[in-house]
């Protein structure tokens, strides 16, 4: 049986490479010479001022609250359909998310949804680039200016998409980036945090390494003894995953390239399918592709569809969470699209290395299992 993983990095001798030169020089450590070549390579990428490599993108999005000055008793809006991560930094700094709901075509946070939940609270706004199409940040824009809100774009899946021509990690007040296996360009794990000014990060680049300037940077002194200012974290990238990061972030219009093209004959292929809606690209936003998503129809059972899809070698999973659903947050906000979309949609394998057999061998799959009238229980 053929077997189509949901998700591959696509490395080689390149990656290989870069780990054999950092080996080799003797610096293994974390905010070394590898990490600081990408922050000033990842920074014009995505048209930012500075960037921070950080150990995941959690870790990005608590340092960006912690600058921001997030302190508890405050509120922050949030995407509510979105790896718990989002929330997770909200609550970290003491501070209580407030879950906005979604639009149903691009899936990222609604506009309205947003600026109807601001209070004498609300300090600012979590936008998130649902699987990397980045949300509306010239209308959230308008709408965090006027109430003195910051705007903070969780950027995890977005690396390589534009936003009406701006790089994404561009369009809001500070970005988070993630490195993680899935994500368009990979080191396995990691992040980064980007600012749009050149000392946008100075605070954020001292509390990644527990309160102190990292040690690649001290000034040369006789005895280079390090001064703890405030209590921080050890949220640094690694400088093997630098170097492999460094090379994915050259190769990065090939990759995207790939997954653009599986996208596309995803399209053609499943176009005509009436059980399923697929995933919207608007026209004035670059998709960088970092999952490819099926909305099933409401009657199909979506956890039997996706065993199905597994037995005939077809990777699959759901697409995000419905945060505001989570036991985690006991949240009182309604946000019925994005809880509709947790219950129906559908991951398929989407990766830099998928050729042609391959995604004609998922879609015939995918109309098969779908014609088995999988619904679900409560269908009725």
């Amino acid at each position: 049986m053929r077997t189509v993983n949901l998700g591959e990095p696509s490395v080689g001798p390149r990656e290989l490479e870069a780990v054999r030169q950092v080996l080799a020089s003797g610096w293994l450590s974390g905010a070394g010479p590898a990490c600081r070549a990408l922050e000033a390579e990842l920074a014009e990428t995505v048209g930012a001022g500075s960037a921070l490599a950080t150990s995941n993108c959690g870790a990005a999005l608590h340092l960006a609250l912690v600058t921001l000055g997030v302190t508890p008793g405050d509120e922050v809006i949030v995407a509510d359909y979105t790896f718990p991560a989002t929330g997770h930094a909200v609550r970290w700094v003491g501070a209580t998310p407030v879950f906005a709901d979604v639009r149903p075509d691009t899936w990222c946070v609604d506009v309205q949804s947003v600026a109807s939940m601001v209070s004498q609270r609300t300090v600012g706004v979590i936008a998130v680039d649902v699987f990397g199409q980045p949300a509306d940040y010239d209308e959230l824009r308008a709408v965090t200016e006027s109430s003195g809100l910051w705007l903070v774009e969780d950027a995890a899946c977005a690396l390589g998409a534009t936003y009406r021509g701006r790089p994404a990690g561009s369009v809001a007040d500070l970005a988070a980036f993630s490195f993680h296996g899935r994500k368009g360009a990979t080191a396995g794990e990691g992040g980064a945090l980007v600012a749009p000014g050149l000392d946008g990060l100075d605070r954020a680049r001292v509390l990644h390494t527990y309160g102190s300037e990292p040690a690649y940077g001290r000034a040369v002194s006789a005895v280079a003894t390090p001064t703890f200012s405030e209590i921080g974290f050890n949220y640094r990238l690694s400088e093997i995953q630098a170097a492999m990061m460094r090379v994915q972030l050259d190769r990065l219009p090939e990759l995207l390239g790939a997954r653009s093209a599986a996208a596309a004959a995803y399209a053609d292929l499943l176009g005509d399918l009436e059980q399923v809606t697929l995933p919207t690209a608007l026209p004035d936003r670059t998709h960088p592709w970092q999952a490819y998503v099926l909305t099933l129809e409401r009657w199909f059972d979506r956890d039997a569809v996706a065993i199905a899809l597994r037995e005939r070698g077809v990777g699959c999973t759901f697409g995000t969470f419905a945060s505001h659903l989570l036991p985690v947050y006991s949240s009182r906000e309604d946000c019925p699209i994005s809880a509709d979309l947790f219950r129906r949609h559908l991951a398929v394998p989407m990766h830099a290395n998928l050729v042609e057999d391959d995604v004609a061998y998922v879609a015939e799959t995918i109309r098969s299992v779908l014609s088995l009238d999988l619904v679900r229980a409560d269908s009725s």
